[in-house]
């Protein structure tokens, strides 16, 4: 369980690494290609999951940018959507799902809606440490 989330977040900073640098992303795989990867994932193959990660961020990008607002942070959007990939890409099953792309799809928006509804749901706590208001000398005033 240590291992997956050491590669978890090894990936999530290539990812926002290359973002950030300017790099862009690399191209999707050609069918053939992916279909190969997809056969090697299968069998355990832990650089064809890679590639099929590493190769299908634009479509996490895409995905992120549909929610993105000024209040949200971009990053935390593609980090959850790199996420909703990486399980997307450990649990696709070709004789299942029409394409990894539609399936990815699903997995990368269904992460992006439990973070928005985790935002939702705490959007109206407050910490007891929070400041209320100020007194007249300017003190800060908490509960």
């Amino acid at each position: 369980m240590l291992e997956l989330l050491a590669q978890l977040f090894s990936r999530l900073f290539f990812f926002t690494g290359s973002v950030r640098q300017g790099a862009g992303f690399p191209p999707p795989l050609p069918p053939e290609q992916e279909a190969e990867y997809l056969e090697r994932c299968a069998r355990g193959d832990a650089e064809a999951r890679q590639k099929l990660i590493e190769h299908n961020l634009r479509l996490v990008a895409h995905i992120a940018k549909k929610y993105a607002s000024p209040r949200r942070d971009a990053d935390d959007l593609i980090s959850t959507g790199a996420i909703g990939l990486i399980k997307a890409v450990s649990t696709y099953d070709a004789k299942k799902s029409s394409s990894l792309a539609a399936y990815a799809a699903r997995c990368i928006e269904n992460e992006l809606l439990m973070l928005l509804r985790q935002e939702r749901k705490s959007a109206g706590d407050i910490s007891l440490s929070d400041p209320i208001g100020t007194d007249g000398d300017g003190n800060e005033i908490s509960l």
